[in-house]
């Protein structure tokens, strides 16, 4: 593989989406999200103020568990069913599909790291100023968690891309895919629950963790954030089955790297069979 043609392909992708603004306004979103989060988090207590880096990232979690999938979802389908002509002119260069495949997905990955990393840093630092540095180290572990979930989705989105072909088909099946994991994946776990027993229950809660990015990233940021005694029974069960926190936080970053490389190389396949 030719890495400096990856290189350029993803350096363009990056340009692209900072011309379409579309990282200047995920970034702004990010930021708006944190800093109104920060300081309206404790308004049903009857307090107004800037919460600490630890309750802040607390109320984030799920917020960024429905924004940065929708957001990679989004952004990737745009990018892999551009323009016909645009993407005729691209697949004629001599360059490979897989190179193709990687320098866009690296591109599209810069640039949602770039919105994020800018909204949570310039938020985290009002914070720090304003609510001091108690629990800042935690942050930046939460910031990584939400890159690997949307690393995840954009290769989702690559897969749907080469499966549907057309743009309207694939924002279609995107859209599906959010739903899917977002909302009601955990319903169809908990309602396949109260068809077993209690011990095939709790072994299908632990599996169907690893089956769903969301759920996976959730339970990580909780543990994260010292959360563990509301991460539920999925994470409670992962705990227990592996020993320890640590080596539940690695096979949980390990579940979601597989998520990447399984979606990736289903891609990449799909890829190579269309007659562009």
């Amino acid at each position: 593989m030719d890495f400096s043609a990856v290189k350029t392909i993803a350096r363009q992708e990056l340009v692209v989406n900072i011309r379409n603004r579309w990282t200047l306004i995920f970034a702004a979103l990010f930021g708006l999200l944190t800093l109104a989060i920060s300081y309206f988090g404790l308004a049903t207590a009857g307090a107004i103020g800037f919460q600490g880096f630890a309750r802040t990232s607390a109320s984030l979690l799920n917020l960024v568990l429905y924004i940065v999938p929708l957001v990679a979802l989004t952004m990737g389908t745009l990018s892999f069913t551009s323009e016909k002509g645009a993407s005729e002119l691209l697949f004629s260069q001599p360059v490979t599909r897989a190179e193709i495949l990687l320098g866009k997905l690296a591109g599209l990955f810069a640039s949602i790291a770039t919105a994020t990393v800018a909204g949570f840093g310039l938020a985290g630092i009002v914070i720090a100023a304003k609510a001091g540095t108690t629990g800042a180290a935690r942050y930046p572990v939460f910031v990584g968690l939400s890159l690997l979930l949307a690393l995840v989705f954009l290769t989702l989105a690559a897969l749907v891309s080469a499966w549907c072909h057309r743009k309207s088909k694939a924002f279609g099946a995107a859209l599906f895919l959010w739903f899917f994991f977002v909302l009601f994946y955990d319903l169809i776990v908990i309602g396949g629950t109260f068809l077993m027993k209690e011990r095939a229950a709790n072994q299908f809660i632990f599996v169907s963790l690893f089956g769903n990015p969301v759920d996976m990233t959730r339970v990580a940021g909780l543990m994260a954030l010292d959360g563990k005694e509301i991460f539920g029974a999925a994470g409670a069960a992962l705990t227990r089955f592996l020993g320890g926190d640590a080596a539940s936080m690695l096979s949980l970053i390990g579940g979601l790297l597989i998520w990447v490389i399984a979606s990736f190389a289903l891609s990449q396949r799909l890829l190579k069979r269309q007659d562009i």
